[in-house]
């Protein structure tokens, strides 16, 4: 009896499941928050210099005598007159230092607080020569769901995904919240990096704990359900953003439910998988009989006993004590093959995906706009995803929505800049088009790894996309030598990644596997209930690495 069967037996998808996946996805409702958060709370308002304390307006001709103006006859931003000018306005002026002499804006900025009453960047003057350190606050983000990847994603496998999910929410609630109360931008940038390591790690083991408690048939329906909640956090901010423009009273609203995920996530039940995995075959048992209980299945849990789990999960047992860690996806000659591939779609799908999205202002439009359509556009997209992976299957549903979105950006780059209706269409296409490979990627991940280091490598995954979205707004510096370059590189990446995917094997209608060696028998084809009845007494993943000739 496979897994899977177990999981029918004590009521396939119960009670247990619909409430348990329902409670571990709504906190995803505000990661999606927190994720383009900035797009709102390091918004740039349109800003000048402050004249000097001194300036008297009635004798020096008012505010506008001190502001030079740039080519478009608008006043600098980062530039002041030394003394006020006098007699006419220079609207034609092609040079401010033509109309007098400069000098940098020593007595800080005027902000127009008409759409954003205030944010980090008009409370620390994160403008001018203190303007990279807008983008230090995001990358600091991206840093910490890095880290969070890495770190949570080895103790998730290792600790349980119950426990590190309990921790991964107070971290969140207090970290945000703190950050909302911070006193100075360094301060704000560590609580930031530590909200993005736990962010990191509730996506991940969200998607896994769903995972290994629902039976095969409902794996790609749950993946979708979990885009689609995504998708509707990105409404969800934009609602809230313009009903509370403060940057710290945001900050706060999307931090404090939190602690009521934190409250209600000590009643989770642990992954009866991983329990198996680990070699505790009494937690195993006790925990399915529970599920059983809550799934109204309470004679089927008493069928099961310790002789019939041994008998069923004979491979769990003994490997469990066989604790994998992150090296043995490079040791594994097959563990390695699933992570180069997996790392160049995590990279290429986040590389591409953050290019477009944490630039919202340049499009020219309402930023609340803008991210209404950018979510609304997730909707069809990832029902289209849906439909492909569970009919055609996971391969082909990764490789399209890569192609389609290099595709979309490439030809963005070459349609000349006064066409924005068409430039600001296809970026949404191609948005759409990176939403459905992120669905995919975390579904796919999940069911190309063995359990016993199945968090592991979702972290690793993780890992490479915050790489990809930590080097992406760098990438968009290069709109210095050509404007249209940026989009060239964002587009090119996911059209080669697009590629990778035909050397990956497709899980349609698979069961997980739970050993290396599930998954060798997967990549050559064999029936996993075939290896099964052939298979010889198992031994620990380390000693299968051995044998590969490591």
């Amino acid at each position: 009896m496979a897994f899977n069967d177990l999981l029918q037996q004590v009521g396939g998808v119960g009670r247990f499941q619909q409430i348990q996946v329902t409670l571990v996805v709504l906190p995803l409702l505000l990661m999606a928050s927190h994720n383009t958060l900035q797009n709102f709370t390091a918004a740039i308002p349109t800003h000048h210099c402050r004249p000097p304390a001194e300036a008297n307006f009635s004798q020096d001709g008012g505010l506008e005598a001190w502001l030079p103006r740039d080519r478009q006859g608008q006043p600098e931003s980062c530039l002041r007159f030394t003394v006020p000018r006098r007699g006419p306005p220079f609207p034609n002026s092609t040079d401010a230092n033509s109309t007098g002499a400069t000098e940098p804006c020593t007595n800080g900025w005027i902000y127009d607080n008409s759409t954003f009453p205030s944010t980090i960047v008009t409370e620390w003057d994160l403008v001018c020569s203190n303007r990279a350190l807008r983008q230090l606050a995001q990358s600091l983000y991206m840093v910490g769901v890095l880290l969070g990847a890495m770190v949570f994603g080895y103790l998730a496998d290792r600790l349980g995904r119950r426990k590190v999910l309990i921790l991964n929410y107070l971290q969140t609630a207090v970290s945000g919240t703190c950050a909302a109360f911070a006193p100075n931008f360094s301060v704000y940038c560590a609580f930031r990096l530590l909200s993005g390591m736990s962010l990191a790690s509730i996506a991940l083991n969200c998607m896994t704990l769903s995972l290994e408690w629902l039976p095969i048939h409902t794996r790609a329906c749950v993946g979708t359900l979990i885009g689609y909640v995504y998708s509707l956090g990105q409404f969800l901010l934009a609602g809230v953003a313009y009903a509370v423009p403060h940057w710290r009273h945001l900050q706060l609203l999307i931090s404090v439910p939190f602690f009521a995920f934190f409250i209600y996530s000590w009643f989770f039940i642990e992954s009866a998988r991983w329990h198996s995995s680990s070699g505790r075959l009494d937690l195993t048992l006790k925990t399915l009989q529970r599920v059983a209980w809550i799934n109204g299945k309470r004679e089927e849990g008493t069928k099961l006993s310790m002789e019939v789990l041994r008998a069923s999960l004979q491979k769990e047992l003994t490997m469990g004590k066989g604790q994998a860690s992150a090296l043995e996806l490079l040791r594994c000659p097959t563990l390695r093959h699933l992570f180069l591939c997996l790392s160049m779609l995590w990279f290429a799908t986040s590389f591409a995906y953050y290019g477009l999205v944490m630039d919202l202002q340049g499009f020219g439009v309402s930023i609340y706009l803008i991210q209404v359509i950018f979510g609304a556009v997730d909707l069809p997209a990832k029902l289209v995803g849906f439909l492909v992976i569970n009919s055609l299957g996971r391969r082909p549903a990764q490789m399209a929505s890569l192609l389609l979105a290099g595709i979309c950006i490439l030809v963005n780059g070459v349609i000349p800049q006064d066409q924005s209706m068409v430039r600001t269409s296809l970026a949404v296409l191609g948005k759409g088009c990176l939403a459905t490979a992120f669905n995919c990627i975390f579904l796919y991940t999940g069911e190309l790894y063995p359990t016993v280091i199945r968090q592991t490598g979702l972290g690793m995954g993780s890992t490479m996309a915050r790489v990809g979205s930590i080097v992406s707004p760098l990438v968009g510096m290069t709109a210095e030598i050509y404007p249209s370059m940026p989009l060239f590189i964002y587009g090119a990446v996911p059209v080669a990644a697009s590629a990778v995917t035909a050397l990956l094997p497709e899980t349609l209608g698979q069961p997980l596997p739970d050993t290396v060696q599930d998954v060798e028998s997967r990549r050559r084809g064999k029936p996993r209930r075939q290896q099964q009845d052939q298979q010889k007494p198992m031994v620990p993943l380390q000693a299968s690495t051995r044998e590969n000739g490591l």
